[in-house]
């Protein structure tokens, strides 16, 4: 029940508005009910915030909006909203004549009309995932070539840049981070409401959202959170007056204010009021005072500060247009001249003449803009895809507002120039890394690229801050480390996760004892042989915004240490590869704005035509979703054309630790880990196998490691496909997340020695080869691992920038006689294998060997 504040409370809130002091939720609640006067004086200071930010991003005294037309693409939903008069049913809709979804026609009808009228925005609204619900909706995709409701969605989003010109704003639902992927190569920007934070009026019977399982706000939440860390412009907003109490309503104004922070993904924010509408379950319930709207704009604007834009939906708000502007919104929203509002149909648009009038009366002049705002126009990579770049520049000027009177012609929708027709950049950095080194420890747009450092200290619970004298101090946890390490010399397979966790923690007598178990079982298993592969490291490009705060690789295309490879390039490296002995190239690249689906096929086929013999291991599972989503392939059909190409394995990196908490202060837009789950185990279907890995020592404890390694236990039961698992200590010298003060400097000597000889135990059965880095733990510590579990050094690359980049120091090649030379002082015998660590060819180690002293004479760098 919402109490009313008392006045002392009011006029405290009020003076802390005025006085421009950070509101708390509870502060914002008690003005969420102001009123009279009090409304008056909060609308001031909420119009003082607004007209800041206007006069920061030169738009004095603008308010903006959007011309547009609305395409109802379907008007089936899986959700049973109560309020909800857009949604209907199947055989509604063929007793009026209709079809499930609106047909191409039709959608390209409504385009080209408002393209003639000078709309700019095409409004894709939709019902959640029908087809889940509704077997009709099923029937239509199936019947027309689409596998889902979003493949129908993206292809007419193309259909509509290519044939009008109109920029597509898709709101199609909730969507996961893959489908973000998906859309946004065809669609400036994406929106939807998370309209409340209140969960019971979604999980108790007669809430206005229950039966709905895409209202769950937590789903919701997510939703905001996966655009911003995908980069997309997004367009989000609370709806008032469902049922939500005003503490439930302030709730959900700072968790909108915790992702735009976090993630700086959400361009704007609607404020809308309920309004009940015949033949709905909420027929009977009061419209939200317009009073209401307003105290609830003002606070909004005053939370979330001067550079959100916020809007008003103007067919909602009666004749309280001046109310609305003094309250602080800076945006009208979308309004059309020819469709209506197919979600509030009984309130249409009102003039555009009109609502110019109306906005000057306060003082204010009316601008077009663009579906997508001009400050992330001007913001440029990573928030517009260049595939839709060329649309939005054709209808905007210079300060990235919409061309006022031009009317949108069609553009094709095509992949950009080809990227590898010529290589770019430091090409030679492969080389110089390890002369002249990088050219700056860290990248131009470190104080951007990867969302709000402080929020992210804020949730890094076991990072820098978690050290105790300068040593990494998870908590231990008390266990019977003697019982765990019996459980683990008797049988590993029955060690408890208490016990393994016991055993992670494990120091002194214990950890060597725990490593002499590891060993034995590295013995009992692989023998007493150490493996290697000699291979070659190609990473084709190193310009990258997905933002991974652990990442020194990644550069922006503009920066000094930036480079791209010609496919020439790739191809020449990978014969000289062959030509010193190599039997595998390992291939990977950043996450280029410019790269097509397509191109890793490219590359895949240039290193077969060279080298028909040469085993190609490559494509992170990022790049692998990179490459489906940008061609709007499902992931199966992409790595079954990945393999007809010539792809042999993939790499099992980007897995980092797989667990999304950890993830997420890790990364801002690499994929979730149930996305790495699919991707991985999809491959393992197609006859694809796999490496696995494990990055540690940054923000993890030893039970995130532990779950991970029970992770890839179990898909390994189920696929089989592991050939191996690696493992990748941080290296944290260049890591951004580390001169962001926030993670570790990388795992501790103790650390290493319980991760090595802990994944031997734990994948016993399962994995049977475990690879140390001799990159990231030189030899003294590699021979180390290899006396405590591990059985395979890994390749001998040839090349290495990635970790170089981010300040490993042990160089980036290692030669067949180092190797051996490692081995042999270990009292073991090394053995050149193959990726799926099978026999390599008395032809092949004949060639590696001759040539072992020449390769780096052989390697010198490709610069045409």
């Amino acid at each position: 029940m919402t109490q009313t504040p008392t006045e002392n409370a009011m006029r405290r809130a009020l003076r802390r508005a005025r006085d421009g002091v950070m509101l708390d939720v509870s502060e914002a609640e008690v003005l969420l009910h102001a009123k009279g006067t009090d409304l008056d004086d909060l609308c001031a200071s909420a119009a003082r915030v607004r007209d800041a930010g206007l006069d920061a991003v030169g738009r004095p005294g603008v308010i903006t909006y959007s011309r547009k037309v609305f395409i109802p693409l379907t008007r089936l939903c899986r959700d049973k909203c109560h309020y909800c008069t857009f949604v209907t049913v199947p055989g509604k809709l063929k007793r009026e004549g209709h079809s499930m979804f609106l047909s191409p026609d039709e959608v390209l009808e409504i385009a080209r009309e408002g393209a003639a009228m000078g709309c700019k925005e095409a409004l894709f609204t939709l019902g959640d995932r029908p087809e889940d619900r509704w077997p009709e909706a099923r029937e239509w995709l199936d019947a027309h070539g689409y596998d889902d409701t979003l493949s129908y969605v993206r292809a007419m989003a193309i259909r509509v840049l290519e044939e009008t010109g109109l920029l597509p704003h898709l709101n199609p639902g909730v969507l996961s981070w893959t489908d973000l992927q998906r859309l946004k190569p065809v669609s400036p920007s994406m929106g939807m409401m998370l309209e409340t934070t209140a969960t019971r009026l979604w999980s108790e019977p007669g809430g206005p959202h229950h039966g709905s399982p895409d209202k769950e706000p937590a789903v919701r939440l997510r939703v905001l959170e996966d655009a911003g860390r995908s980069n997309v412009p997004f367009t989000t907003g609370i709806l008032i007056g469902i049922g939500e109490t005003m503490a439930e309503r302030a709730e959900s104004v700072f968790a909108l204010r915790r992702t735009a922070r976090q993630y700086g993904g959400i361009q704007e924010v609607i404020v809308q009021n309920f309004r009940a509408k015949p033949d709905t379950a909420m027929r009977s319930v009061a419209d939200a005072d317009l009073q209401e709207l307003a105290a609830a704009i003002a606070v909004t604007r005053i939370v979330l500060g001067p550079r959100m834009r916020v809007q008003a939906p103007p067919n909602l708000v009666g004749e309280e247009f001046a109310l609305m502007i003094r309250a602080g919104i800076d945006d009208w929203g979308g309004v059309s001249p020819l469709t209506p509002d197919h979600v509030n149909p009984e309130r249409p648009w009102p003039h555009i003449d009109e609502l110019a009038e109306r906005t000057s009366e306060s003082g204010f002049t009316l601008r077009e803009r663009l579906t997508i705002y001009p400050e992330f126009i001007r913001r440029g990579e990573p928030w517009i895809d260049p595939r839709v770049l060329p649309h939005v520049r054709a209808l905007s000027d210079a300060d990235g507002m919409a061309v006022e009177g031009k009317n949108p012609e069609g553009l094709p929708w095509q992949e950009p120039e080809d990227l590898f027709a010529a290589a770019s950049g430091r090409t030679d950095l492969h080389v110089t890394i390890d002369t002249t080194g990088r050219t700056s420890d860290r990248r131009d747009d470190f104080d951007e690229v990867y969302g709000d450092w402080e929020e992210l200290r804020g949730q890094a619970t076991y990072g820098r801050d978690s050290m105790v004298d300068g040593q990494a101090a998870p908590v231990r946890i008390d266990g019977d480390v003697k019982a765990a390490l019996a459980q683990a010399a008797a049988d590993p397979t029955l060690l408890t996760d208490e016990q393994a966790l016991a055993l992670f923690h494990a120091d002194g007598p214990a950890l060597d004892e725990l490593a002499r178990i590891a060993d034995d079982l590295r013995r009992e298993v692989v023998g007493d042989e150490i493996t290697y592969i000699v291979n070659r490291n190609i990473n084709f490009t190193n310009v990258c915004y997905t933002g991974c705060r652990f990442c020194a690789f990644a550069q922006r295309r503009t920066d000094a240490d930036a480079y791209t490879l010609s496919l020439e390039q790739v191809g020449e490296r990978a014969e000289q590869a062959w030509a010193v002995g190599a039997t595998e190239v390992c291939m990977q690249g950043g996450i280029h704005p410019d790269l097509p689906g397509t191109a890793y096929f490219d590359i895949a086929r240039e290193v077969k035509k060279r080298v028909p013999e040469m085993h190609v291991h490559a494509f992170s599972p990022m790049e692998v979703v990179n490459g489906a989503t940008r061609t709007g392939m499902s992931i199966r059909d992409w790595l079954q054309a990945a393999k007809e190409a010539g792809l042999d394995t993939i790499p099992g990196t980007a897995a980092e630790i797989l667990d999304d908490d950890v993830r997420w202060i890790l990364t801002k837009g690499k994929l979730p880990a149930a996305t790495w789950v699919e991707v991985v185990s999809t491959a393992h279907e197609l006859g694809i196998r796999s490496s696995s890995t494990m990055m540690y020592g940054h923000v993890d404890t030893p039970a995130h490691w532990l779950a991970h390694l029970r992770l890839l236990g179990r898909i390994q039961d189920q696929t089989g496909g592991f050939t191996e698992f690696v493992t990748l200590p941080f290296v944290h010298t260049n890591a951004p997340v580390y001169l962001a003060g926030i993670a570790r400097p990388g795992p501790t000597l103790r650390d290493n020695r319980a991760v090595h000889a802990m994944a031997r135990i734990l994948l016993h059965g399962k994995i049977s080869n475990i690879q140390t880095s001799w990159v990231k733990l030189g030899v003294d510590g590699t021979n180390l691992m290899l006396q405590g579990g591990a059985n395979d050094m890994g390749g001998t690359l040839m090349e290495e920038t990635i970790s170089r980049m981010a300040g490993a120091d042990n160089g980036s090649r290692k030669s067949i006689a180092e190797l051996e030379a490692m081995a042999a002082s270990l009292g073991r015998r090394a053995r050149q294998r193959t990726t799926t660590y099978g026999e390599v060819g008395a032809e092949r180690q004949e060639v590696a060997r001759r040539h072992d002293d020449e390769v780096e004479k052989i390697m010198l760098p490709i610069l045409g």
